[in-house]
């Protein structure tokens, strides 16, 4: 089974064509800046080599149209004709309380997507113009959407309600909803696997940190509490999200600003964490060299970084009773070994004992970093929500 796996943005359209018999990429790439006129398709071969088509791409329909042609191209295409898909998965973000697992794509669905547009208005419009996308180029093949928020349903009623009137929750469902659901639902099943042990029985703390960031309490493979709540802000420090905020300092900052809620949501959306306060950049790369050259202000961002991710560690371990696994993934929980270790060397007191020398030469790969004698098995693992989608649309369509 050939499943074509979807993750539309709001300019921009990332994809990958798997293989399930083989579970193999046979196609990926991306489509960015869709209703600019300097739009393009990169396409990455089996090689590794990228080849870059321009074209002007107003919407959406018109860069999957171009994403479709390319995989049935006589030089870089996969395929002989599209009618080998068999299925399309798209990732969704937001599917407020209707949606606590994945399901096949029908106008009911469609309608409730839209109706959780208010809490992603960002990302589930641009999601629904693949969905359409797909009816129109690819008519009659089965689509599958794969909820971000599905994951965190597990959440117990304590964990995801907030401290406000409880009339606000019966009107406008204002509670925790978390994401990066798919990628935590793949990484805490997947660590089990690769440890041998059965999920189970099992505490993990899942921290899925990359430009954007949550932490993730797994138990017995449910998640029970997740650091984002009713929108992505929350939680982690963030790339440029602020994280964890007073709100009687966003009611400050509007008065003293004379901002409206649009121009704060954008404040903590895209000019905060460690953009805002290093004054930098939101790329933890270019943080790191910024403080090789002395900067104080990118220095105090990492050390922020890594103190409320080490923050929210520990709260997950006194919420479960103790944590057996902690799990690294997401680009910077892959791959930067200075911030996974010093979040690490912040945590001695559960009895993790990592082996530095291991984990400084792990990136993008997984690794137990851990040492035996260590009480808790702190692990790198690779997030794969692509596949994670691929899996339950192959699913669902065989059904």
């Amino acid at each position: 089974m050939k499943i074509l796996v979807l993750n539309c943005g709001s300019s921009s359209i990332k994809y990958k064509l798997f293989e399930m018999d083989t579970k193999s990429v046979m196609a990926q790439g991306g489509v960015e800046k869709i209703g600019l006129p300097d739009s393009f398709l990169q396409v990455k071969l089996p090689s590794g080599e990228k080849v870059k088509i321009e074209k002007p791409m107003p919407e959406h329909t018109v860069g999957i149209q171009l994403i479709l042609d390319t995989l049935v191209d006589a030089k870089i295409g996969c395929l002989k004709s599209l009618k080998e898909i068999n299925a399309v998965g798209h990732r969704v973000v937001h599917g407020g309380e209707k949606f606590n697992k994945s399901v096949l794509i029908t106008d009911e669905v469609k309608n409730m997507v839209v109706q959780c547009s208010e809490l992603a208005p960002l990302h589930n419009p641009a999601n629904l113009k693949g969905i359409e996308a797909i009816e129109k180029t690819l008519p009659g093949v089965p689509q599958v959407g794969v909820f971000d928020t599905a994951f965190h349903q597990t959440m117990p009623e304590y964990a995801y309600m907030y401290a406000l009137p409880y009339e606000l929750y019966e009107k406008y469902a204002i509670r925790r909803y978390g994401f990066h659901g798919t990628s935590h639902r793949y990484v805490s099943a997947r660590v089990c696997e690769f440890l041998g042990v059965e999920a189970q029985g099992k505490k993990i703390v899942t921290a899925h940190i990359g430009n954007g960031g949550s932490c993730t309490a797994v138990m017995n493979g449910k998640s029970v509490d997740t650091s984002m709540g009713l929108t992505p802000i929350e939680g982690l420090m963030m790339g440029t999200r602020a994280g964890d905020l007073d709100l009687g300092a966003a009611t400050y900052i509007m008065d003293k600003e004379h901002l409206s809620t649009a121009e704060f949501s954008n404040l903590v959306n895209k000019e905060s964490g460690l953009a805002g306060v290093s004054g930098v950049s939101s790329d933890a790369r270019d943080i790191e060299n910024a403080i090789k050259e002395g900067n104080h202000r990118a220095d105090l961002a990492r050390q922020m970084f890594i103190y409320r991710v080490k923050k929210y560690i520990g709260a997950y371990a006194a919420a479960m009773n103790g944590i057996d696994i902690l799990v690294f993934t997401g680009g910077i929980g892959e791959n930067d070994t200075y911030i996974r270790g010093e979040i690490c060397k912040g945590l001695t007191y559960l009895g993790i004992d990592v082996d530095y020398d291991l984990s400084d030469k792990t990136r993008g790969e997984e690794k137990l970093i851990s040492t035996p004698a260590s009480k808790v098995q702190v692990c790198v693992i690779p997030t794969d929500e692509e596949m994670m989608i691929a899996m339950d649309t192959q699913s669902i369509v065989s059904k």
